[in-house]
C-alpha cells in the first residue's frame, strides 16, 4: 500500500521534487464539532484537503476534496491561513514524490450528505471541538487545528 510519510525539520527528509497548491477544510456542523478524516495512508486523523487541480478556484476545490473524502457537502465561509514551510516535506513512497507544504486552509459550514468513508478516508465523523486535539495526528495538521481553535480571527500566514 502507498503510504505518505511527513517529515518536519529532519535531516533524514528527502530533498523535495515538487510544490503543490493544496486546500484543507475545517467543516463545521450545526453543534460546532469538526468533520475529521482518518487518512488511509497514514492511519493519522485529518480535516478534508488535496490539491488544487488546473483550472479549478481554492473554494471550488476546498468542496470537491470535502465531499470525495468525507460525503459531506460544504460551503466555504472564510479562511483560516497559509502554510508554506519548508521544513515540512511530504514523502508519498507510490511514486517518489517528496513535496513541500504549500497548503491553504478554509472554514465551511456543512450544507448536506453524512460522513461516509473513501479510499483516502478509511474513518469519517464528527468530532467535538473539545476532543480534536486527543486525537493522533502529525505535527502540521496539529498546529493547523490550533490555529483554527484558538484563532484571533486574522488568518495565519507561515
Amino acid at each position: 500500500m502507498a503510504r505518505r510519510i511527513d517529515f518536519y525539520d529532519d535531516p533524514a527528509a528527502p530533498q523535495p521534487n515538487s510544490l503543490v497548491p493544496s486546500v484543507n477544510v475545517v467543516v463545521t456542523n450545526d453543534a460546532g464539532e469538526l468533520l475529521m478524516i482518518r487518512r488511509s495512508d497514514n492511519g493519522n486523523w485529518a480535516i478534508p484537503g488535496g490539491a488544487i487541480d488546473l483550472g479549478e478556484s481554492l473554494p471550488r476545490a476546498g468542496v470537491r476534496e470535502t465531499l470525495e473524502e468525507t460525503g459531506v457537502l460544504c460551503e466555504i465561509t472564510g479562511l483560516v491561513g497559509t502554510y508554506t514551510d519548508p521544513r515540512h516535506v511530504i514523502l508519498y513512497t507510490s511514486d517518489g514524490e517528496a513535496r513541500q507544504e504549500f497548503s491553504i486552509m478554509l472554514t465551511a459550514h456543512a450544507v448536506s450528505g453524512a460522513p461516509t468513508s473513501s479510499s483516502e478516508s478509511s474513518e469519517v465523523r464528527w468530532v467535538p471541538r473539545d476532543q480534536v486535539t486527543g486525537l493522533r495526528m502529525d505535527r502540521s495538521m496539529r498546529s493547523r487545528i490550533g490555529h483554527y481553535l484558538t484563532g484571533s480571527g486574522l488568518p495565519h500566514i507561515g
